[in-house]
């Protein structure tokens, strides 16, 4: 019974690492189009500064809170920093601890080093934020979703998908308003959501190889009314995305600079629309591994009793 047991892990295993490698390599691709696209290209310029323009739309109404979220968001980030790593120690799950510190300096550092080091050139497309220089990724929002990320791997397996789903909406938000306040292209936003993806990845990787294969604890819930929730809203919220990016598309080829209202408004929902999808499906890709990379007590195999020992989850 065992051996079939271990032989067992050992393939779940190896098509776990599968997975998350497959998950990594994607992103890393994710990311490398959106920089090349609208960064490097006149149309995809173009198309980011046609959202941006758009935030003027409505701000009166919606400035108050984005000032508070922006606000309240780094000191906020620092102390649910810290509680991840606390949370994670006093489950003595050590190795997840280094993980999650790994997942959130990592990322935050990686968002830094790109945007410093990324040229971005100027095509006479946003002359206005020209001399302000490459702006891709957004730091505040790879320092929002990397602590929700975080969370969601440190937390006990009840309380994952709830804390996913608030992630996801929390991310969204901030990535929003860093759009609505004028500082930062939808681009700049996605971008930073797939480096948080990435690190999240490696984070599942370390931690699956961490595990050896003959203590490893049984798979958790698998959380799918949270993960259907996230991939239904960010698949849903894509379309709208990829519609509203087909229409400015088509006014840009028409009219070049846009300056009517109805579409700089099409244009910057489309941007809001792809920055709250990608905060869902990134959210929804760690629901679909964590009860496995993170997963739950140790199991007596031969009695099936819980063995409450070191790796309670």
């Amino acid at each position: 019974m065992f051996t079939r047991y271990r032989v067992r892990m050992q393939q779940g295993r190896g098509q776990l690492l599968g997975w998350l490698v497959v998950a990594a390599i994607g992103q890393l691709v994710g990311f490398e189009v959106i920089r090349r696209w609208f960064v490097e290209t006149e149309r995809g310029q173009m198309l980011d500064t046609a959202a941006l323009s758009g935030n003027s739309i409505g701000w009166h109404r919606i400035e108050p809170l984005v000032q508070t979220v922006l606000g309240a968001m780094t000191a906020l980030a620092v102390l649910l920093s810290i509680a991840a790593v606390v949370v994670a120690l006093v489950r003595r799950r050590f190795l997840l601890a280094g993980v999650v510190t790994l997942l959130i300096v990592g990322a935050n550092i990686t968002t830094q080093v790109i945007k410093l080091g990324l040229h971005r050139p100027d095509l006479g497309v946003d002359l206005a934020r020209v001399s302000a220089g490459n702006s891709l990724p957004s730091g505040h929002t790879t320092v929002a979703a990397s602590v929700a990320v975080a969370l969601v791997l440190v937390l006990p397996a009840w309380a994952r998908g709830a804390t996913a789903v608030a992630g996801a909406v929390a991310t969204a938000l901030v990535g929003v308003s860093t759009l609505s306040a004028d500082w930062h292209r939808p681009s700049d936003v996605v971008a930073a959501l797939l480096i948080v993806g990435l690190w999240a990845t490696l984070g599942g990787i370390i931690l699956v190889l961490g595990e050896s294969p003959e203590n490893a604890p049984p798979a958790g819930p698998p959380h799918r009314a949270a993960l259907a929730l996230l991939a239904g809203v960010g698949g849903l919220l894509l379309v709208v995305a990829l519609a509203a990016l087909a229409l400015t598309d088509r006014a840009v080829a028409e009219v070049g600079e846009l300056s009517a209202r109805r579409e700089l408004f099409v244009a910057y929902a489309g941007g809001a629309a792809g920055i709250t999808s990608a905060a869902c499906l990134v959210m929804a890709m760690v629901l679909t591994t964590v009860h496995r990379v993170v997963p739950g007590p140790l199991l007596n195999v031969g009695s099936g009793r819980a063995d409450l020992g070191p790796s309670i989850g």
